[in-house]
């Protein structure tokens, strides 16, 4: 029997999850089929309750409801717990209703990817919600020196500051409080990008060597990859990858396999030129 997995979302239309997950399916034997269904606010518990029945063996959750997803879970994992958020959904032997968060794992791994070294490393992060809540304790546990969490309101910064303070050394505030010094990673966890905005930025923030990332992506630089590039940048990467990986992390808990993703993304990428 063809096992079902599915993405819940609102908007949905454009999620590129059934494609990436129907390759990592065909590259590794498995038998299963993923879709994308957009839910009603309303509906969103009865759906998922409804799904996770019989064939339906696992879920993905976006925007809106990563927050009320971690709510009905009896069990999450540490990186969820944490968070407040959870991207995934499935059922243990028991039948209990199990959540994690693969968003940071996904972060981290593309990063890598890319050969950007996190230990010891000065990181910035612009935003504060729950793209961000996603990937703090990643990056810590990944060794970062340090991380800054600015955001347009400064109280958001410092709350999450204060709520991941046991793992390292975070320091949230306003961006006009931010020093005029450099980072070794900024990372844009806001999403301006898909406004075709910026936060405010400061060209003191980058050296030639720093690496900025932006969880967004899109076929044309986003904004914010455009003024990293203009400032010089020594390394300009967008969110592509990351959806890919988190992807993956998503698709090992599920079926116990790890997919290769390097080519996934090099096809998805072909597809937005």
């Amino acid at each position: 029997m063809t096992e079902r997995y599915a993405v819940f979302g609102n908007p949905i239309k454009h999620s590129k999850s059934p494609q990436i997950h129907r390759d990592f399916a065909q590259a590794t034997g498995q038998d299963l089929s993923y879709s994308a269904l957009c839910v009603e606010p309303e509906r969103f518990e009865i759906e998922v309750e409804a799904f996770l029945q019989g064939d339906g063996k696992g879920l993905n959750i976006t925007v809106p409801f990563k927050q009320r997803a971690w709510a009905m879970c009896a069990q999450r994992s540490p990186a969820a717990e944490r968070a407040g958020a959870v991207n995934t959904l499935y059922r243990d032997h028991n039948g209990e209703l199990c959540g994690d968060n693969t968003d940071g794992i996904g972060l981290v791994q593309d990063l890598r990817n890319h050969g950007v070294k996190l230990a010891g490393a000065r990181v910035l992060i612009l935003g504060a919600g729950g793209a961000v809540r996603g990937v703090i304790e990643p990056l810590l546990a990944a060794g970062c020196a340090s991380l800054t969490i600015a955001n347009r309101t400064a109280a958001r910064a410092e709350e999450l500051a204060r709520l991941f303070a046991d793992l390292g050394s975070l320091q949230g505030c306003g961006y006009p409080e931010l020093a005029a010094t450099s980072f070794d990673l900024i990372i844009n966890g806001t999403s301006a990008s898909l406004q075709g905005e910026l936060p405010p930025l400061q060209r003191s923030w980058v050296a030639p060597t720093t690496v900025c990332y932006d969880m967004m992506y899109s076929a044309q630089p986003t904004p914010f990859c455009a003024w990293a590039q203009d400032v010089g940048a020594g390394l300009v990467l967008d969110g592509l990858g990351m959806l890919v990986e988190q992807a993956a992390a998503a698709f090992l808990i599920w079926r116990g396999v790890a997919p290769q993703t390097a080519p996934v993304i090099a096809d998805l990428r072909e597809q937005l030129r």
